[in-house]
């Protein structure tokens, strides 16, 4: 740091001058950006967020302004949890991020497999860094989420018990992103990879092999008539296992899916991909019998290990059957010469084989190409909104693809030759590093944001903010179509316990959507004049709602009078927040509603 940097630093700190009381005689300007995770030190991604939101802050004091930038840290979830447990795990790669990036002397190393003690020193060293950068910031509001903060803790618990009185919180059965390890639901900032990712329903096409059926995981079963081969990974464990009255062929790894989403099962044998190879079996609805062939490109904890191939359509069939062509297998070069592709799609834009023009044109080298996976998007994106099915798709001809979709699925159901099962489309990986997968939960709790009257107030107040930039808000309008029921509480990591149902610990997102309000009661709870046992939910109603009469909190809280009544016109004067300023990313977590 530059000297004449220290010094206004200093000045700044002696002087307080970011601190700012509820003052009547000027207008009030309250900004707030995410608070971070403590799993490691701020990056310049969090630079960036909070430099403008400072010089915002900064130029609405020089408009005279009363001007309000309060600051937090969030321990809440995996984030920090998972870190530690990688670190008793004796990852290397964290390990290595300890010492090597963060300058974290190998000798204290031991200390951080506590969660609490990783994220006090990550906070620690966080926030002489933004003192560093000259944030205007009023830390006397300061806080940091989970149990260890009594006060912020007790204003969860409230929260909560008003959602739940409210029939925003329910209790049922839903698919949600599950640790296997952590035996637990893996929310967004829970996760090491996958953000963002959300079980999706997966078909299952059962293709009939002697007195079994492979089982393969689609989410297009319309192309059923365009199959050519089956595909399946040769070094793969798979097993054929009993599910009611049939015996399907799926990947080891399926078998954990299968169980957690309440198949009954019964498994025959394992053994190797490789040893399907060269064998055929029946295409359902069609009857055409077709080979069984390996491919490089499939991945067995994704969807069941078997992948069905319709090369005219879907661009990683048509690399697979162009690769193994260039093999030094002469029998598989003999069955792939029979291989013709079918075309069972008219599209605008595209001959009669859609997957083999985009990769020449595109010049997409083999399956491993990550091209291949932009070359899928732009083909099945088409045939999905404009395609038309063909007159050799049986009953289906001349449908669009969209309707045929569901009506071929429900002739393989009504036939015994399909069925569903959640996955994930994306890797997601927890934050103690294990790899997800869909449970079916029951007597799980959730924040209900399928329930259609609270999507349409949050439409509407939508409508009233400003946002920049004006696109955005197409953004938040799409978010509030997709949240659907979200898992709001999980069994592992750092948190504040449901107060109804202690074995569960509120999520990391569900206790950071309304913390704003939380600024206003803090700095009564930092500087001691209130006990935060004494924050009981009567207490929140009425400073944060106006609900009660103040002598009967007062009495009840033990809180004295003059106290509640200056927070409760310290949050009318300083609520709402007139600016949230955050990366676009977090419009579906953070900036949720």
């Amino acid at each position: 740091m530059l000297q004449y940097e220290k010094k206004w630093i200093e000045a700044w700190k002696r002087d307080r001058i970011f601190e700012v009381d509820r003052d009547s005689s000027k207008e009030k300007f309250f900004v707030n950006a995410p608070f971070p995770y403590m799993n490691g030190p701020l990056h310049i991604g969090h630079a960036f967020t909070y430099t403008r939101l400072d010089a915002f802050a900064r130029y609405k004091r020089m408009k005279g302004y009363n001007v309000l930038f309060p600051f937090a840290w969030h321990w809440t979830g995996e984030a920090v949890a998972g870190q530690s447990v990688r670190l008793k795990k004796g990852d290397p790669a964290v390990i290595r991020a300890f010492v090597e990036i963060d300058g974290i002397p190998p000798n204290e190393i031991e200390k951080f497999t506590s969660p609490y003690n990783l994220a006090e020193y990550y906070t620690k060293v966080s926030k002489e860094a933004l003192y560093e950068l000259g944030l205007s910031i009023d830390w006397r509001r300061e806080f940091y989420t989970t149990s260890y903060n009594k006060g912020f803790s007790k204003f969860i618990e409230w929260q909560y018990l008003k959602l739940r009185e409210r029939k925003y919180v329910i209790r049922g059965s839903h698919p949600v992103v599950w640790c296997p390890f952590d035996q637990s639901p893996t929310g967004d900032h829970d996760r090491l990879e996958g953000e963002g990712v959300s079980p999706e329903e997966f078909y299952l096409v059962f293709f009939k092999m002697e007195d079994a059926f492979l089982a393969a995981a689609t989410f297009r079963p319309e192309t059923i008539y365009g199959a050519t081969n089956v595909w399946i990974l040769p070094n793969g464990e798979y097993a054929k296992v009993k599910v009611n009255d049939k015996n399907l062929i799926v990947s080891k790894e399926t078998l954990t899916k299968f169980t957690e989403q309440e198949k009954k099962i019964e498994v025959i044998r394992f053994f190797y991909g490789k040893e399907l190879v060269g064998k055929e079996c029946i295409v359902p609805l069609s009857g055409h019998k077709v080979p069984i062939l390996p491919a490089t490109f499939i991945d067995p904890a994704y969807g069941t290990g078997v992948v069905y191939s319709v090369p005219a359509h879907a661009p990683y069939d048509w690399l697979a059957l162009r690769d193994l062509l260039n093999s030094s297998n002469e029998n598989l070069k003999k069955i792939i010469a029979n291989i013709k592709p079918i075309s069972i799609i008219k599209v605008d834009g595209f001959g009669e084989y859609p997957a083999i023009e985009i990769v020449e044109q595109m010049g997409v080298k083999d399956q491993n190409d990550k091209e291949a996976e932009k070359a899928t998007e732009i083909v099945y994106s088409k045939e999905f909104h404009t395609g038309i099915m063909k007159e050799n798709c049986g009953p289906f001809s001349g449908m669009p693809v969209k309707e045929a979709k569901v009506k071929v699925f429900e002739k393989l159901l009504l036939e015994g030759l399909g069925d569903k099962i959640y996955d994930l489309p994306q890797i997601v990986r927890c934050r103690c590093g294990t790899r997800c997968i869909v449970k079916i939960l029951r007597d799980q709790w959730f924040l209900n944001y399928s329930n259609p009257d609270w999507k349409e107030k949050v439409r509407e107040h939508v409508k009233t903010m400003k946002i920049f930039p004006e696109e955005a808000r197409a953004w938040i309008f799409a978010t509030i179509d997709w949240l659907n029921n979200w898992p709001c509480a999980r069994k592992t990591g750092m948190g504040t316990p449901l107060p109804w149902d202690k074995e569960w610990i509120v999520e990391t997102l569900s206790d950071s959507t309304i913390y704003m309000a939380y600024y206003i009661i803090s700095k009564y709870v930092n500087s001691g004049v209130i006990d935060p046992e004494k924050m009981i939910p009567e207490f929140f109603d009425y400073v944060l709602l106006g609900e009660g009469e103040i002598e009967e909190v007062a009495k009840k809280s033990g809180i004295e009078l003059n106290v509640l009544k200056n927070i409760r016109e310290d949050f009318l004067y300083w609520y709402p927040v007139d600016l949230r300023n955050s990366a676009k990313e977090l419009i579906p977590n953070h900036l949720r509603t």
